[in-house]
């Protein structure tokens, strides 16, 4: 058993060096280390080495073992690696780019933006309300009585399921964000100016002004001393800022369930009287929402005006027919 071991590593890796394929590594495997390959030749013929020799020739047979496994990992890294960068295209920099068609911020989403942006700038924060709501929130605590006709079926889109804290009364999907009035004064304690963006819901036959589902905010200021007039300059200054110091505003008076007195607001770009345009509505805080909340009567008074987003934007923007928001052209959208 008189082997060179040295001889053998050096042999081992000249061959190796002439490897240059899996093909070539995997026969360069078995000639070594296969189970008839030389290193089991050399372990088999350790039974019948002398007590003397064995210690010394099973420390050489492992080392070269060892050597040339780490000879075959090394070069089975190598062979990935020439194989991977032969795959890689060249790249060609005076080719035109390649670019991913990008989508576009809703006007819609703009709009309600634009208009936080301006009413957190006067002091109010942002909060939201849930789209299901119960009877009592969309209808109860904001003082519309149990025969009102926005309670038909006809008017509101009502879900299947109970309110839970509440067994006789049905869900539905808002048909304002005015519930979130109830629900913000039953949270916090004034004074408070919160502003409520969201979508509503209500069965209307889809047409160039009207739709199922739309957008709406609602604006709340609750306060001790809140006066009528401090709701006149708060949404006379929104209005100059949103659309231009230019316009006319003029409150007319109106009916809300909620607010006692009530008015609709109407703006005018020219002055006369056929340009007026309805635009929101407002009005003082009923003392019966007060009550639902859970305040003392006559402790505080507040303000509250509601608006639709579709409606703002197609009067800033000069869109005549609101189904364009919704057929989600790009096009259309890149105009804004």
């Amino acid at each position: 058993m008189n082997w060179d071991f040295d001889q053998i590593t050096q042999k081992a890796e000249e061959e190796l060096r002439a490897v240059a394929s899996d093909k070539d590594l995997e026969a360069f495997r078995i000639k070594y280390l296969g189970r008839k390959g030389l290193l089991a030749d050399m372990y088999a013929a350790l039974a019948t080495a002398s007590k003397e020799e064995k210690p010394a020739l099973g420390k050489n047979i492992n080392i070269l073992k060892t050597r040339i496994t780490g000879l075959i990992d090394g070069e089975r890294d190598q062979i990935k690696k020439t194989k991977k960068a032969s795959s890689i295209k060249e790249l060609d920099v005076t080719l035109p780019g390649v670019s991913r068609s990008t989508g576009h911020k809703h006007l819609i989403t703009q709009t309600i933006e634009e208009i936080c942006d301006i009413f957190e700038k006067m002091g109010f924060s942002v909060q939201e309300g849930p789209e299901i709501e119960s009877e009592f929130y969309n209808f109860d605590a904001l003082n519309i009585p149990k025969d009102h006709p926005s309670r038909d079926g006809f008017d509101t889109f009502y879900v299947d399921m109970k309110n839970k804290t509440n067994a006789g009364q049905n869900m539905l999907l808002r048909s304002q964000t005015s519930p979130a009035q109830v629900r913000i004064m039953q949270k916090y304690k004034p004074p408070m100016a919160v502003l409520v963006p969201g979508k509503v819901f209500r069965p209307d036959a889809v047409d160039a002004s009207h739709s199922f589902m739309f957008h709406q905010i609602e604006g709340l200021v609750v306060d001790k001393n809140i006066k009528f007039s401090d709701l006149k300059g708060l949404l006379e200054v929104f209005l100059k800022r949103l659309f231009s110091d230019d316009i006319k505003m003029r409150f007319r008076p109106h009916f809300f369930p909620f607010t006692e007195p009530s008015a609709e607001v109407d703006i005018s770009w020219k002055g006369g009287k056929k340009d007026w345009l309805e635009i929101m509505g407002c009005g003082m805080v009923h003392p019966n929402v007060f009550k639902a909340a859970g305040y003392k009567d006559g402790e505080y008074t507040g303000l509250a005006f509601g608006l639709g987003v579709e409606r703002i934007a197609m009067c800033k923007y000069g869109i005549k027919d609101i189904r364009t928001f919704y057929e989600n052209d790009v096009r259309f959208l890149r105009q804004f």
